[in-house]
């Protein structure tokens, strides 16, 4: 009996943005979400509760309120990009596509600006815009971020193909750990842990 190789192929992993802002939070986020399958339960966390009020405020946004403050053609909202050569997935608010030819990730957040730019968030614009890149084949060196708590200030990040690099070096880091399953070592930063789902499992 011959038997079908394709049944023998394990399913391709893909991982999601978020996955990736976890890891660089503390690489042991994805040994226990992958290799131990055990889920966060986020819902119960503070800031991603708070964060997920940015829906509704989206939506008292002015239509135009974008293309007054950035030279954009048109726009989609609520995009799906998935990257089959990186192996990564995500939901981006919007992606723009600007009067020079390029395209952009816009992303909303619940949040203030206290003239310091976090650098999740810009982790966060550069996978999106990697992967707007791949998937319209549009160049992609700059993205945006709209913080709705100071009166939708709007910040423009640059996208460097080193940016880029970077990133697909941490995607491929996440890869080896699902992959072999091996426990990685913690964040060195202990006050990260004080607000770790998994604090009470973590050796």
């Amino acid at each position: 009996m011959k038997m079908d190789l394709k049944l023998l192929e394990k399913p391709e992993i893909t991982i999601t943005v978020s996955d990736v802002i976890e890891y660089m939070f503390c690489p042991r986020f994805i040994y226990f979400m992958y290799s131990l399958a055990i889920p966060q339960h986020e819902e119960q966390r503070f800031k991603v509760i708070k964060g997920r009020k940015i829906h509704s405020l989206r939506t008292q946004l002015d239509k135009d309120y974008i293309r007054k403050k950035i030279d954009v053609n048109r726009k989609e909202v609520d995009v799906y990009l998935s990257s089959k050569k990186h192996h990564i997935r995500g939901i981006i608010d919007e992606v723009l596509f600007l009067a020079d030819g390029t395209a952009a990730p816009l992303d909303y957040k619940y949040a203030k600006f206290n003239n310091k730019l976090f650098q999740t968030y810009k982790n966060q614009i550069i996978l999106y815009g990697m992967m707007i890149q791949e998937v319209y084949n549009i160049k992609v060196t700059r993205g945006f971020i709209c913080y709705t708590r100071s009166n939708n200030l709007i910040k423009e990040i640059t996208i460097t193909q080193k940016d880029m690099d970077i990133s697909i070096n941490k995607i491929n880091e996440i890869l080896d750990i699902i992959q072999k399953g091996y426990f990685p070592k913690k964040t060195k930063y202990i006050k990260k842990c004080i607000d770790c789902c998994y604090r009470n499992i973590c050796v």
